[in-house]
């Protein structure tokens, strides 16, 4: 059957909502093209099936489908940017990778690997988990890509700084020690973000300090607010090539139920979707969402939530290559909200774009 998409600037789009249901065909990302159907893509959408290395409540490896299900939703045109994402750049979901789910090391070297093969072009990857433990081999191949250690916001209601779990050194909960141990994390610009909740001893903040991290809680976002946070998070990065991991249970549960595990006192959709677009004019060098768990998620919210917060991930990278001109609609609206470091990239422009 004919596929009737929308084309603009030379780029595959989605396909059109208005003449074939959502609930229709095959569930890509947005319902973006395949890999396969492009001849290059600027960024890819792809989804790690991978959860062997949880700690607590098994499944995210259905969560990239489950994103992708959700995201039959999503419109192309995004209006808090005022940018059409699948316009200004070719965008493509990539699949799957296949990854042996009874070998951690295993998928640890293949998921390295095929990010590498992926990005060989110049594609930058958007990626749906899957755990957490996906995001070493992420984060290796990202700085392998940028030539330097990269830049990290980590949003999560959880630090993932741990050392072992059961004498197990690469888990959901260990990625970000070992990344720090590895040399790939720029250790002057990385930062947790929306952590909250108990933990084993203080010797885990002790510790979590000594990598380099800073904190935001998710109460420091409820009392700063998101301009201040935003801005504080710019400060640290600069114009670092920064990668962004987002653990969906940096969402309160309310917001993101479907999830391994969820702690009470987390940030809300509407606030994490406003931080990413704080991010506006960074030097995106990746991201990924991951562990959402499907068989947790009634009524589909936390697909919903990690469908919006890939697609803004998304926008942020079809806005760098497209220069961050366009600043109409809502998303001067937003800005006049906000503090002017917290929404723009640089002095004047940002200066003009609030006269």
């Amino acid at each position: 059957m004919e596929e009737l998409r929308i084309q603009a600037n030379g780029n595959l789009g989605p396909i059109d909502s208005s003449r074939v249901p959502r609930f229709a065909g095959a569930a890509t990302f947005a319902r973006l093209p395949r890999l396969d159907q492009v001849q290059h893509a600027d960024v890819a959408v792809v989804g790690v099936p991978f959860d062997a290395g949880v700690s607590y409540r098994p499944g995210a490896r259905f969560g990239a489908n489950h994103v992708r299900e959700a995201s039959r939703l999503l419109r192309p045109y995004n209006p808090a940017w005022d940018v059409s994402p699948f316009e200004n750049i070719q965008v493509a979901d990539a699949g799957d990778m296949a990854v042996n789910p009874f070998n951690i090391n295993e998928a640890i070297e293949t998921v390295q690997q095929n990010a590498l093969d992926l990005t060989a072009s110049g594609t930058k990857l958007v990626t749906l988990g899957g755990d957490h433990t996906i995001a070493l081999p992420l984060l290796r191949a990202a700085a392998q890509r940028a030539g330097e250690p990269v830049a990290m916001l980590h949003f999560d209601a959880h630090l993932d700084t741990w050392d072992t779990y059961f004498g197990a050194e690469y888990t959901h909960g260990t990625p970000f020690r070992r990344a720090v141990e590895e040399g790939i994390l720029d250790t002057e610009a990385i930062c947790h973000v929306g952590t909250r909740g108990p933990l084993y001893g203080k010797k885990d903040l002790d510790d979590d300090h000594r990598f380099g991290f800073g904190i935001v809680t998710s109460a420091d976002v409820y009392y700063q607010g998101v301009a201040e946070t935003v801005a504080r998070l710019r400060e640290r990065i600069g114009n670092r090539p920064l990668y962004v991991s987002i653990d969906i249970d940096v969402l309160d549960p309310a917001h993101a139920p479907g999830t391994g595990t969820p702690e009470a006192g987390g940030i809300t959709s509407r606030e994490l979707l406003e931080i990413i677009r704080g991010l506006r004019g960074m030097n995106l060098a990746g991201a990924d969402v991951v562990e959402v768990a499907p068989a947790y998620d009634h009524a589909e919210l936390t697909g919903v939530a990690g469908s919006h917060a890939a697609f803004e991930l998304v926008t942020l990278l079809a806005d760098n290559a497209a220069g961050g001109q366009a600043r109409n609609g809502y998303a001067r609206q937003s800005l006049a909200r906000g503090r002017e470091a917290a929404a723009v990239s640089a002095g004047q422009e940002a200066q003009e774009s609030f006269e």
